[in-house]
């Protein structure tokens, strides 16, 4: 079954040509889903609802590229959909159809650009955490407690004067927090 995806941007735009298209590409008028956002929305409910329909075999067609995605990342989430469901997907203007040779590679190559924007996106961020690690910064979130709680509250519990639980509930957070800088202190003290 050929399921049927359009886009506009405004309810102001006409989506006639893309139905039309569409039909003409074998989609049935019942099974278009047509959004009215822009192109860069995260969210696209059509888009969502026409995915859910695709079974094994069936074919998710669009009028063009970009009334899918605007961007490589959008489109390789979209098709990573496609995939899982088995099906296939056509854009009847560019003339992509996964279902044939030519459609499958240009796929795979868009696949294989996208790893690499994800490999690169892993060493920008090494790096930028290396550098913030050589001035100095540490990551994460900043401790809930000040240093003289976070060191009062160890001596309590190695003291015995109170549980992990029950320091937790007086400083007002979890008990792992506890746990974590008990734990932290009796590695730092086997050092």
């Amino acid at each position: 079954m050929n399921i049927g995806y359009g886009r506009v941007s405004t309810d102001k735009q006409d989506a006639t040509a893309q139905d039309n298209e569409l039909i003409k590409a074998g989609c049935a008028k019942d099974k278009i889903f047509l959004d009215t956002v822009s192109g860069s929305a995260a969210h696209k409910p059509e888009l969502k609802r026409a995915l859910e329909q695709l079974r094994e075999g069936d074919t998710l067609v669009v009028w063009k590229l970009d009334r899918l995605s605007r961007s490589l990342k959008d489109l390789l989430f979209t098709m990573e959909k496609i995939s899982v469901a088995k099906a296939k997907f056509k854009s009847v203007t560019e003339a992509v159809d996964t279902s044939k040779a030519g459609g499958r590679a240009l796929m795979q190559m868009l696949g294989v650009f996208a790893e690499f924007e994800r490999s690169m996106i892993r060493e920008r961020t090494k790096l930028g955490l290396d550098a913030a690690r050589a001035e100095g910064r540490i990551g994460g979130r900043r401790h809930i407690l000040s240093e003289h709680n976070r060191k009062e509250a160890v001596r309590m519990v190695n003291a015995g004067e109170k549980t992990q639980a029950q320091v937790a509930r007086n400083y007002r957070v979890h008990r792992s927090v506890i746990s974590r800088l008990v734990s932290q202190d009796r590695v730092a003290a086997e050092i």
